[in-house]
C-alpha cells in the first residue's frame, strides 16, 4: 500500500511540475525586448521570403508589417519562426510564437479559436482554369477536380460545393498540375495566383473572384494584453498610412484595400463567398533579383545537412540502447517484462511516427512542453528503438542453442550468458540490419520539419519555391542525402569483414 501510495505521489508531483504556467506574452514581449512572429517561409513572395541573392535575410511585406509592430511597440525587433503554415495555429496555441502573420485569413472557425486583429489585407479567391476549358465559374466545376492549399478559406468553400477537392502544401505545385491536367482547376487567394499560376503557359486566371476575405493577425485565446496592443499599433499604422505605404511598396495596393488600409478603416466582418469583379490583377514584388541556386544558396543547404545529421545521430543515440534493452527483455526477462516489450514495440511499430510527433509535440503540450529539437529526437529515437529491439531480439535468437546450454554448463548465469555469449554474436549479427535503419532514420528526419525544425528537405522545398524550380534544389538535396548515406553503408561493411574475422568477439 505504502509503494501504491509513494507511487501517486510522484505522479502528482511530476504533473504539477511539468504543467506549465501560462505567463502574460504582452510582459514576456516586453522583457525579452522582441515580437516572436510565425509564419512559413514556403509560401514564398511577397508574404516572407528570403532575399534574392541574399538568403540568409528575409524579407516581404509581412517582414515590413512585423518590423512596424516591433518598433511602434517600443521593442528592439521581431524575430521570424519558421513555422509549417498548416500548422501556424497549433504553434501558436502552443506558445512557440507570440503571434502568427502569415497570410492567416478571418474565419468564423478561427475568431473562436483564436484573438484576430483588425485586417491589413484584402484578398480576392480566384479560380484558375487551363486555358481553352469550357469552366468560367465554380458552379461549372460540379463533380470536377479543384486545388487548393489546407487549412484555407477557399478551401472552406470547396467543402460546401459537390466537388472533388485535391490539398497540396506548396503554392506552385497546384498551378504545375492544373497544367499537366491532373486537376480542373485551382482557387486560391489572387497573391498566389498572379505569382505562381496566371503567367503559366496554358492557365488562364478567371475575371470574376469567387470571394472576397481578409488577413489578420493572431494571439491566442487568453493573451488579451497584446492582442489589445498589437491591435492598436496595427491601427496607428493604418491612420498613419505606414501600412499603405508598405502596400505600395509591395505593389500589392489596389482599389479593394481602400476600406482597409486608409485612416477610417474600421475592422471588417468575415469573408462570404459572394463573386465580384476582380481589380487589375497586382503586379510583381519590387525585387527585380532573380533567386538562384548559388554559393548563398549552398551554404544553407548545408546547414539544413548538419541540422538532419544532428537529429539522426542523436536519435540513433537513444533507439540503439533502447533498443537493445527491449530486445534483451523479450529474449531473457520474465513474462511481465516480456509482455511489456512487446507492448512498446507494437504500439510505436503500428502507428506512424508523424503522428507520435504530433502527439509528442503538440498534444502533450499542456502537460509537457519540449522544444522543437529536442521533440524530433525523441520522437525519432523512441520509434526507431521499437524496430532496433526486433533487430536485436531476432539477432540474439540467431545464436545456436548448444552454445547457451555450454554457457550454463560451465555456470554462466543468464546476465553473464548474454552479455559474453549471445550480445556479442548478435551485435555482429545485427550489423547491417542497423546500418541500414540509421540510413532510413536518416531519411525520415525530413519529417520532423512538421515542428518547426528547417532540416535539408525543408530547406530544398524553400529554395524551390523561392527559385521556381524543383530540378536544381531537389537534385542537390538528393546529393547531399546521398553522400551522408552512402560512407555509412561502406563502413558497415568494413566493421562487418572485421567482425567476421574476430574469432573472439566481446561486448564490453
Amino acid at each position: 500500500m505504502s509503494a501504491r501510495l509513494a507511487a501517486i505521489l510522484a505522479l502528482m508531483c511530476f504533473t504539477a511540475l511539468a504543467l506549465p504556467v501560462r505567463a502574460d506574452t504582452l510582459s514576456d514581449v516586453r522583457g525579452r525586448g522582441e515580437l516572436v512572429w510565425g509564419g512559413d517561409l514556403q509560401g514564398g513572395e511577397p508574404y516572407v521570403f528570403e532575399a534574392p541573392g541574399d538568403p540568409t535575410r528575409i524579407i516581404g511585406f509581412e517582414v515590413d508589417i512585423a518590423a512596424a509592430l516591433a518598433r511602434r511597440m517600443g521593442l528592439r525587433g521581431a524575430r521570424f519562426q519558421e513555422v509549417q503554415w498548416s500548422n501556424l495555429v497549433p504553434a501558436l496555441e502552443r506558445g512557440d510564437v507570440d503571434i502568427a502573420l502569415n497570410g492567416l485569413e478571418d474565419t468564423p472557425d478561427r475568431r473562436a479559436r483564436l484573438i484576430l486583429s483588425r485586417p491589413y489585407f484584402v484578398y480576392r479567391e480566384v479560380l484558375a482554369v487551363r486555358r481553352g476549358s469550357p469552366y468560367r465559374r465554380l458552379d461549372d466545376l460540379t463533380g470536377k477536380r479543384i486545388a487548393t492549399l489546407n487549412q484555407t478559406y477557399a478551401l472552406d468553400i470547396l467543402k460546401s460545393r459537390p466537388v472533388e477537392v485535391a490539398l497540396y502544401e506548396g503554392q506552385q505545385e497546384p498551378y504545375f498540375d492544373l497544367q499537366l491536367g491532373r486537376v480542373d482547376a485551382v482557387l486560391l487567394d489572387h497573391i498566389i495566383a498572379d505569382r505562381y499560376g496566371c503567367s503559366l503557359a496554358g492557365v488562364e486566371c478567371l475575371a470574376a473572384a469567387v470571394a472576397k476575405g481578409t488577413y489578420v493577425i493572431a494571439t491566442r485565446k487568453g493573451d488579451d494584453g497584446l492582442a489589445k496592443v498589437v491591435d492598436e499599433t496595427l491601427g496607428r499604422m493604418i491612420e498613419e498610412g505606414e501600412l499603405r505605404r508598405i502596400l505600395v511598396t509591395w505593389r500589392l495596393w489596389d482599389d479593394e484595400q481602400e476600406p482597409t488600409a486608409t485612416p477610417t478603416a474600421t475592422p471588417t466582418a468575415t469573408p462570404t463567398p459572394t463573386p465580384t469583379p476582380t481589380p487589375t490583377p497586382t503586379a510583381t514584388a519590387t525585387s527585380t533579383a532573380t533567386p538562384r541556386l548559388d554559393a548563398a544558396q549552398l551554404t544553407l543547404f548545408l546547414n539544413g545537412a548538419a541540422i538532419t545529421v544532428v537529429i539522426s545521430v542523436a536519435a540513433f543515440a537513444i533507439a540503439m540502447p533502447l533498443g537493445l534493452f527491449l530486445g534483451a527483455v523479450r529474449v531473457a526477462a520474465g513474462s511481465i517484462g516480456r509482455v511489456c516489450a512487446a507492448a512498446y514495440i507494437e504500439i510505436f511499430r503500428g502507428t506512424p511516427v508523424l503522428l507520435q510527433l504530433y502527439v509528442l509535440y503538440f498534444g502533450l503540450a499542456p502537460v509537457l512542453k519540449l522544444g522543437a529539437m529536442t521533440a524530433a529526437i525523441l520522437g525519432l529515437g523512441l520509434n526507431y528503438a521499437a524496430y532496433e529491439a526486433e533487430v536485436y531480439r531476432g539477432a540474439m535468437l540467431a545464436v545456436p542453442r548448444g552454445q547457451v546450454e555450454a554457457a550454463a554448463a560451465l555456470g554462466f548465469g543468464a546476465r553473464q550468458t548474454l552479455r559474453h555469449v549471445m550480445l556479442p554474436q548478435a551485435m555482429r549479427t545485427a550489423l547491417p540490419a542497423v546500418t541500414n535503419d540509421f540510413v532510413s532514420l536518416l531519411k525520415d528526419s525530413s519529417l520532423v520539419s512538421v515542428l518547426t525544425v528547417v532540416e535539408l528537405t525543408k530547406r530544398m522545398t524553400i529554395a524551390a519555391v523561392e527559385i521556381r524550380s524543383w530540378i536544381g534544389p531537389g537534385l542537390l538535396c538528393a546529393a547531399l542525402y546521398f553522400a551522408m548515406s552512402f560512407p555509412l553503408s561502406r563502413l558497415s561493411r568494413r566493421l562487418e569483414t572485421r567482425l567476421q574475422n574476430d574469432p573472439h568477439p566481446r561486448f564490453t
